[in-house]
């Protein structure tokens, strides 16, 4: 049995628009990404698809960016807070706004933002985002035993999440989580 597509038109497009915004959060970049892909998908299964599809998908995104649906700077600082909670570290959030469409400019206000919102600076931000991540991975002083011979594991996996080499030691070397929150 062939999969078939439905034809690709204006109507298509807003009909996928708001079908993926219901379910995710997305920047404009991001929702043109997905719209694209259904055309890419379309046109491997010989649906037929409209001439402008382009400025088709551009006037889709432009209506949603002007009704309010799509907010870039908004997405980027949930997006932020969320990354932050996890435990990421500022380089990698701003790394994944990036890939998720999000301009540069956008993404400095965004980590503004969450620096006020916090009531820190950008270095202890980053602290608590270390402490999180070690706590969520169990590293250092969450771990429960072999700490030692375990740690250059540990500073690898801190360093696979962006943390400066000072930062993962200090955190992977304290002999409590307790002595970390009050630093």
């Amino acid at each position: 049995m062939k999969r078939t597509a439905s034809p690709i038109t204006a109507k298509y497009l807003q009909n996928a628009a708001v079908f993926y915004l219901e379910r995710y959060a997305s920047s404009a970049e991001g929702l043109r990404r997905v719209l694209r892909r259904r055309v890419s998908k379309a046109r491997l299964l010989e649906a037929p698809v409209m001439d402008n599809v382009d400025e088709a998908i551009e006037a889709v995104v432009q209506k949603f960016v002007s009704a309010g649906l799509l907010d870039d700077r908004a997405f980027a600082q949930t997006k932020a807070r969320a990354l932050h909670r996890r435990g990421l570290s500022g380089r990698l959030t701003r790394q994944r706004l990036q890939v998720a469409g999000v301009g540069r400019e956008d993404v400095d206000k965004a980590l503004a933002a969450l620096d006020e919102e916090l009531g820190t600076a950008p270095a202890e931000r980053e602290l608590q985002a270390a402490l999180a991540f070690a706590r969520r991975r169990r590293l250092g002083p969450y771990r429960m035993k072999d700490r030692e011979a375990n740690k250059p594991r540990d500073l690898a996996s801190m360093a696979r999440a962006g943390f400066a080499y000072e930062l993962a030691r200090k955190v992977i070397e304290a002999n409590d989580p307790e002595s970390l929150d009050e630093t």
